[in-house]
């Protein structure tokens, strides 16, 4: 059950039996389905809708708008998600909730009020490269903040395709892959043609010139012969993340 069902089914029990007044419960659906901060509406509806609760995405937004957009999340969800955070976006959540934490590497920030229940089947994660990680990492920390079980394979690109043989066991236990990739791309239409798993394919903007800032490893991916492999954004492990789990939590 996903913690927003679980506090909703909370509140309509305590409804029945008779533990919430008129005013309590005035106060809990009046930002149903969504909240008008003026310069955002949060959408407190979107985890019941959608199966993943909305982010915070930190990046053109100021250090106040940040801060609000935080503290008017926090007040309907006992977790939080931010995205493409900087140190100083950091410090604007922290100053809200003191006891968020930063992953600097993913550029993200998480609040975790409320024990998040995991799958047993998992999303694994792979990178062709080191210079890969952070938008590996962002994948990693999304789909774990999403309730999965998540593995990580880093380092195995098709400079040295033998260190990916060498994972195949562990990789032919996951339920969904994503492969992160960039220079030309390659990585995901392996992946897709050893294994007869869902690959979502994330290119990356690493590369040198003629990599065109990811466009290269992007075309790739969308061109790869293997089946079974989609493909999002340059630099998007947020979403890629939310597909894997979305798939990941299908019975």
């Amino acid at each position: 059950m996903k913690p927003k069902e679980r506090e909703l089914r909370r509140f309509l029990e305590n409804i029945r039996d008779r533990r919430v007044s008129i005013d309590e419960g005035i106060r809990f659906l009046e930002d149903l389905p969504s909240k008008d901060l003026g310069f955002a509406v949060l959408d407190s509806h979107r985890e019941l809708r959608h199966g993943c609760p909305e982010t915070l995405y930190c990046a053109g937004k100021t250090l106040d708008q940040v801060r609000e957009i935080a503290g008017g999340m926090l007040e309907r969800h006992a977790n939080l998600l931010a995205t493409r955070a900087s140190p100083e976006a950091y410090e604007a959540v922290r100053s809200v909730c003191p006891e968020a934490r930063y992953h600097p590497l993913a550029r993200t920030v998480t609040v975790i009020r409320e024990a998040i229940e995991k799958t047993a089947t998992c999303v694994t994660i792979v990178t062709a490269g080191t210079s890969d990680l952070p938008v590996a990492e962002e994948a990693a920390v999304t789909a774990d903040m999403l309730g999965n079980r998540v593995e990580k394979v880093f380092d195995v690109g098709v400079a040295g395709i033998h260190r990916l043989v060498d994972r195949l066991p562990l990789l032919r236990e996951a339920r969904v892959i994503i492969a992160v990739a960039g220079m030309e791309g390659a990585l995901p239409s392996v992946i897709g043609g050893l294994l007869g798993k869902p690959v979502i394919a994330v290119p990356t903007s690493v590369g040198y010139g003629a990599s065109f800032g990811g466009v290269a490893a992007l075309m790739a991916m969308l061109n790869s012969c293997a089946p079974g492999i989609a493909v999002v954004n340059i630099d998007n492990g947020y979403g890629a993340a939310c597909v894997a789990s979305l798939i990941n939590h299908l019975s």
